[in-house]
This record gives C-alpha cells, structure tokens and sequence, in this order.
C-alpha cells in the first residue's frame, strides 16, 4: 500500500544529509529538551528532557530550553517556551511559526513538512539536529540509516506487544510503540527494562510478543536477562540490536509498514480521518496533501 510514511522512510538518508551542522548550544549551559509525543522522545536523546505539559507544570531549572516541534505550533511546547525565562532554541521543519518567533535560534532540520502524520523522518532528522547542536559528529547517520532500511523486521506473532529498553534505547522504546500504535493500531506498550523485571512481569503472559532492545553495557546485559524472564513466561521474544538512535527506530518505522500493509491500514492519517471518532477525540482530521 503506498503512503506518505512509506516515501517518508525511505528518504531519510537523504534528508539526514541536509541536517544543519553549523551551530551549537553555548559551552558549560545546562540544556532542558521539551516536546510531545515523537517531538518528546526525540527530545529525550537529546539529554534532559521534559514533556511540554510538565514543563508548563514545573518550571525547568535550566540556562537553556530546546523545543523540538515538527511545525512550531504545538500548543504546550509554546506553552512551556513562553514561560521560560531563558533562551529558547528550536528545532523544527518550519523557518517560521508561533515558536520560531519565540525562539531564539531557529534550526530547521528537514527540507519540507512531513506529510504523513505517522512521523519518522522528521523525528530522525531532530535526533541528528540535536546530537549536532551538542557537538557530536553526525556524518555516519545516513548510512546507518540505509544500513537499517536493509534489515527485515520480525513480524509480532501475538496480538500483543511490548517493547522493552533502557538508557539511551529507552526513547527508541517509547518511539517504537508510537509508530506502532499510530500507523498500525496494534496494542502496543513500552517498559523500561529494571521496571519489566520489578513487577510488570506480573501481568505478562504467553500473549505476549516482545521486543528487546539490546543496547550496551550494563544495559545490555539486564535486556538479555529480560529476554530470559520473558522466555520462561511463554512470550514470543525478539532481540534488536541497537546502534544510534537515529538508526535504531528504523527497525521498528518498517514493523509498522509491515504490520499496517497486512491488515489493509493507510498509516498515514494516524486513525484520524475526516468523520471518525479519533479524529472527533482528538479534535483534528488528516486531509491528505495538508
């Protein structure tokens, strides 16, 4: 099934290629990363993050807020910027919004508006934008990127999924889940590994099919010891290994192809077509080409 996702995924090597490399936050500041949904769990690889919301909430100790908003018009993460009595940094798709015009740098991270509403490009390229603001090299990223287009995902062979990460896979976790969630409508969760094996084991059962995300270090070593606990409780479990989380997502960007081309699912509209009840709850409607 063709969609906008689908171009979408595809083209990010080469728009990870177009990322600006130019500018970097100010040496020795304390950096506070704000977003919602994709824009959040971008934010998060960043370094400390909060969800706009909590941001509005609890005012942020820090020199710096970087917002991270696909069109700059998320109302809470304008919320958050707007109260912030610092400097506010914004990385986007959009040379002008209400958070341009608050903000003060502008990095504008993609060469157009994602179409889909299903992101994935646009949450690569903030991920590389913010890992060059902080001074990391980022001229690999697209050929991890066509490395991982390459790879076949593990289709769920259960209704149910989880997938489980820890450290710098735990955004990757939460972003996986949301594509998953969004474009396919499967019944997704994700856990951080110490808290699956304290105590949400509990309600995990053979339903279950579980991804695991095997990252380094100390956290690899607790995903191999969650993929045994979650073996012994008759769950169908898949290992990924892990990279950068500009290519770990991937992965899971082409599970959710998968899956949604499999039960007939345009994933672009995120279940929010014109009339529909999502698009009712949500209180906006995906018109193609908008």
């Amino acid at each position: 099934m063709p969609s906008e996702m689908a171009r979408a995924v595809q083209l990010q090597p080469e728009w990870l290629r177009a990322v600006p490399t130019d500018k970097r936050l100010p040496d020795g500041a304390h950096v506070v990363h704000v977003g919602c949904g994709t824009s959040y769990h971008a934010a998060q690889t960043g370094g400390p993050a909060m969800q706009a919301l909590e941001a509005v909430l609890r005012r942020p100790d820090a020199d710096v807020m970087v917002c991270i908003s696909h069109e700059g018009e998320t109302a809470l993460t304008i919320e958050a910027a707007r109260a912030f009595p610092g400097p506010v940094w914004l990385v986007t798709g959009k040379e002008e919004s209400t958070l341009a015009q608050l903000a003060t740098e502008v990095v504008v991270c993609t060469p157009e508006i994602e179409r889909s509403w299903c992101h994935t490009a646009s949450y690569t390229c903030a991920v590389a934008a913010l890992a060059a603001l902080h001074g990391d090299e980022v001229g690999d990223f697209p050929r991890l990127v066509e490395q991982a287009l390459q790879v076949q995902p593990v289709l769920p062979a259960r209704e149910k999924v989880i997938v489980v990460g820890a450290g710098r896979d735990w955004p990757t976790a939460q972003e996986a889940v949301l594509k998953l969630r969004e474009g396919a409508w499967v019944d997704a969760n994700a856990y951080e590994t110490e808290q699956l094996l304290h105590g949400y084991l509990a309600a995990i059962d053979g339903d279950v099919h579980a991804y695991v995300l095997v990252g380094r270090g100390r956290a690899g070593e607790r995903a191999v010891d969650a993929c045994d606990a979650l073996l012994k409780l008759g769950c169908e479990t898949t290992q990924v290994p892990m990279q950068h989380p500009v290519a770990d997502i991937v992965y899971f960007q082409l599970l959710t192809l998968a899956i949604a081309e499999a039960k007939g699912v345009d994933p672009d509209p995120i279940r929010r077509t014109p009339g529909s009840k999502w698009a009712t709850a949500a209180g906006s409607a995906y018109v193609p080409g908008t």
